[in-house]
């Protein structure tokens, strides 16, 4: 590789002289605080557009406002991105005093020039000019003069920067690349086989070939048309790899990389570590639970362990924590209040490696066929390549289940015993396999499964594959596949299935048919990494506080149990009446005049769809708790099919509710865990009436996927599932559509509706008016802890004095004039639909009609001429 131009950036003194070549050529300088400028807290950015070799580099500088020296940091973008995107980290080290430039890399944002991939002569000599640039600010702490005290982070393509920075220059102090690669051709090109799907996002995002440099350009083309690449293409990336000045790397550094990523897998990390850390820098490793195919950056925790990395070696505070030296985010229960997956974080004092203590698993499957489809099509499935943060069929991917699709005759497997503990992998799993084919090369893919005791369970980690080519394959060869590197736990009675399949929907397979005979040469080597230990999960503050309020609250108990009365009789008369609230009162606590609820009455029916509103404040889920019997009102009563509502009263398993979402196991199936909560009430299995409150849910094929899989309306309609389990008579949901888009929307709409048309009963609560306006039959509307109205969604939202009247040809403006002239209308306005009638106090739409049929007005409809939220607005004196 001819290093001779990028071997100038390595000599200071040319260094300092090529600093002239920067040129600022047009700069504003704003505050980006609103406080005083003696606040300590404050930052001044200035924008500058400044000139580098040729190109415009568009860049943002951010300073604390106090005075004296800082050391500074580049913040480098993600590909597709700008300094834009760094503005926030950009503000949050600047407050914590460090002098921070962003700017736009050739080809992105308002910088100007081609892409070239961190071409050394490009973008990573720009890096040198901008830490020239540095050198020259009055904020900026120098070690000596021309060279500042400087680190450099960023994610993805930034990451590279990073490393390749600190490979190229010397005055670079500290790094810490995220997300990112060591060699992109291993990247692009894993074993000889072309990454297909995430090459053309790279050139897509990037905004077409034109928009790279010439060579590459060239070189993408020949190696999409051909589906291999060539020694040139793996030369011409590698030339702008980190790794091909790694042995010049010798900052301390912090590596992040993403678990969830099919573009730069924790491979690449593992490679930097073993040869930054040759050099003697120092080098952390944190392994996080995103990545390019979506999933948690964990953005907060990373950027607060940048800047401690950044305070100990560009400050120079050794007794900065800098964390573990070696951290993997997992997942650590459920959260109850979301149902989401709880992260915590595993680490060890040293980092293991990728083939740490391996075990070997014994896999049975015996010489199995596999064929090479013409044209390799249909393709397997494994990741979705470049959809990561896009939702849908991304979010299965990134979420790690569901997504992986291998087809029948196009992959061999081999299968374990049920395992008899659990097993943690951590690292690179491997297996020696002999190959034969029909043709010289072959392709394949292969890719570890974690399969449920049932067997049509089975988890793809990650969604990650291992593709590799086997040259002289018609002789046959023995091979040892290194599958991706992740970090997961089989559970004791699950099996590890291993798969060799001839196509991958993200990588280009030979065109021409084949057929390869695969056998197993020995086990399945995992790694465990056994000196990875997972933090003890802090103890919730209801562990201390629990045997106290126990205490008090059988105390409690007993001083009154001798003042609580029988419960009311059940009224016969309302045996068949959903719900009955009678002058129902509930004062905030403490108080004895304010209120929560007061004198609330109203009455439900069977079949009705009943929209609970009110503004914030106006008392609805303080009625939706006494309606489940979680507190008592102060006064008044609930009935429910003519029982008195208490807490625990019996009458309570004819109800079922939603409220706040609900808890999953992501790892078990909808349908598992909705099984396991009926089991936990108590109750008769055959009582749950699954598959019926399945049916009206429409959850479909997705009740066998691993909730982890599903949207957010999926596990919306998972909870209403639930909450449905057992067909209760009276079904509560409180604000069922958070979070959700329109077309989840609908489909909850669809899902109640579908509900009540079976003669039960759904009370809603929710801020959406137009939704509760097609999806509700009747309406309580509450202000302040009273009742406003109730009635029929019809009744109230046409209680307006203005109607529209639809005909079915246009109306003449004389018979408009002769319609504003009628008795007890205020005016009438021709619309391209027909008209608009303002009715005077004591006007009726009935006798409107009459008189509009007297003046053959060929009328087609009469509606109100309001929605829902103009009624409900006008019924709470726009309190809302």
């Amino acid at each position: 590789m001819d290093l001779r131009l990028p071997a100038l950036l390595r000599r200071p003194r040319r260094l300092l002289a090529a600093g002239a070549a920067v040129v600022v050529l047009a700069g504003a300088g704003t505050w980006t605080a609103a406080v005083a400028s003696d606040d300590p807290r404050a930052v001044r950015r200035s924008d500058q557009v400044m000139a580098v070799d040729g190109v415009r580099l568009d860049t943002s500088y951010f300073t604390p406002a106090g005075a004296g020296r800082h050391p500074a940091v580049l913040l480098a973008h993600g590909f597709g991105g700008s300094k834009d995107d760094m503005r926030r980290q950009a503000e949050d080290l600047a407050r914590d005093g460090y002098a921070v430039l962003t700017w736009s890399a050739r080809g992105f944002g308002g910088s100007t020039g081609k892409i070239g991939l961190n071409d050394p002569k490009g973008e990573v000599a720009d890096v040198s000019r901008l830490i020239d640039w540095l050198a020259g600010q009055p904020q900026v702490r120098l070690d000596k003069p021309g060279d500042p005290r400087v680190g450099v982070a960023g994610g993805s393509y930034g990451g590279a920067i990073s490393l390749l920075a600190a490979g190229y220059d010397h005055r670079v102090d500290a790094i810490a690349p995220a997300i990112t690669y060591w060699n992109l051709a291993d990247a692009l090109f894993p074993d000889d086989v072309f990454k297909k799907l995430w090459a053309g996002v790279f050139v897509n995002t990037g905004g077409g070939c034109a928009k790279f440099e010439p060579s590459l350009c060239r070189m993408y083309d020949r190696v999409a048309e051909s589906g291999t690449p060539d020694p040139a293409a793996r030369k011409l990336l590698e030339e702008r790899s980190p790794s091909a000045v790694g042995d010049r790397i010798k900052v301390p550094t912090l590596l992040v990389q993403g678990q969830t990523d099919s573009l730069f897998p924790l491979g690449q990390a593992d490679a930097a570590e073993k040869a930054i850390r040759a050099n003697g820098a120092p080098v952390d490793v944190d392994w996080i639970a995103g990545g390019h195919d979506g999933g948690d950056m964990e953005t907060s925790r990373v950027e607060t362990r940048v800047r401690a990395w950044f305070d100990r070696y560009l400050k120079g505070d050794k007794g900065t924590d800098t964390g573990p030296a070696f951290r993997i985010t997992r997942t650590g229960g459920v959260d109850s209040a979301d149902g989401t997956a709880r992260l915590r974080g595993a680490s060890a004092a040293a980092y293991p490696g990728l083939r740490d203590h391996p075990r070997t698993i014994a896999l049975t499957g015996g010489t199995q066929r596999v064929a090479n489809p013409a044209g390799a099509s249909p393709p397997g499935v494994s990741a979705l390549p470049g959809l990561g943060g896009s939702g849908g069929l991304a979010q299965l991917s990134a979420l790690g289940v569901g997504v992986s699709l291998d087809f029948p005759g196009q992959y061999a497997r081999f299968d374990s015993a049920p395992l008899t503990r659990d097993l943690r992998i951590t690292g690179t799993p491997t297996a020696t396999v002999h190959i034969t084919s029909t043709r010289d090369d072959a392709v394949l893919f292969g890719k570890v499964y974690d399969v449920g005791p049932d067997g049509t369970r089975q988890v793809l980690p990650a969604q990650l594959v291992a593709p590799f080519r086997v040259t002289g394959a018609r002789t046959g060869k023995d091979v040892t596949v290194t599958l991706p590197a992740i970090d997961h736990e089989v559970q004791k009675g699950h099996r590890l299935r291993l798969v060799l399949a001839s196509t991958d929907l993200g990588y280009a397979s030979p065109a021409a048919p084949a057929t390869y005979t695969v056998s197993l040469k020995g086990g399945l080597s995992v790694p465990t990494a056994p000196s990875v230990t997972t933090a003890a999960a802090p103890l919730p503050a209801w562990v201390w506080w629990l045997p106290v309020a126990g205490a008090v609250a059988a105390l409690a108990l007993l001083l009154t149990t001798r003042r609580r009365t029988a419960a009311p009789a059940p009224d016969p008369a309302l045996a068949e009446v959903p719900l009955v609230i009678t002058d129902l009162s509930k004062r905030y606590a403490g108080s004895t005049d304010r209120y929560a609820v007061r004198d609330l009455s109203f009455r439900v029916e069977k079949g009705q769809v009943l929209g609970l509103l009110g503004p914030n404040g106006a008392g609805k889920t303080t009625t939706l708790r006494m309606l489940m019997g979680l507190i008592r009102p102060d006064a008044g009563e609930i009935r429910v099919f003519g029982h008195a509502v208490r807490p625990g009263a019996s009458v309570l398993s004819r109800v079922g509710a939603f409220v706040e979402g609900a808890g999953f196991l992501p790892h078990l199936s909808g349908r598992e865990n909705l099984e396991l909560y009926w089991r936990a009430t108590g109750r008769p299995p055959e009582d749950a009436h699954l598959d019926e409150a399945l049916e009206i849910a429409g959850l479909g094929d997705a009740l066998a996927r691993a909730v982890r899989t599903y949207s957010q309306g999926m596990r919306q309609r998972l909870a209403i599932a639930q909450a449905m389990l057992g067909l209760p008579d009276l079904l509560i949901l409180d604000e069922p559509t958070n979070g959700l888009d329109p077309p989840q929307i609908r489909e909850m709409r669809e899902v109640m509706i579908r509900y009540a048309a079976g003669g039960r009963t759904v009370i809603v609560s929710s801020h959406l008016l137009a939704e509760v306006e097609q999806s509700c039959t009747h309406l309580v509307v509450m202000d302040r802890g009273r009742l406003v109205q109730a009635g029929p969604v019809r009744e109230i939202v046409g209680s307006g004095d203005t109607l529209l009247v639809g005909t079915a040809v246009p109306v003449q403006e004389p018979v408009v004039e002769k319609v504003g002239a009628l008795d007890g209308v205020a005016s009438a306005v021709r619309t391209d639909d027909g008209l608009l009638i303002r009715l005077e106090p004591g006007g009726t739409a009935e006798r409107l009609v009459v008189e509009l049929v007297r003046l053959e007005v060929p009328v087609a409809s009469v509606g109100p001429h309001r929605r829902l939220e103009d009624a409900f607005l006008t019924l709470i004196g726009g309190s809302a």
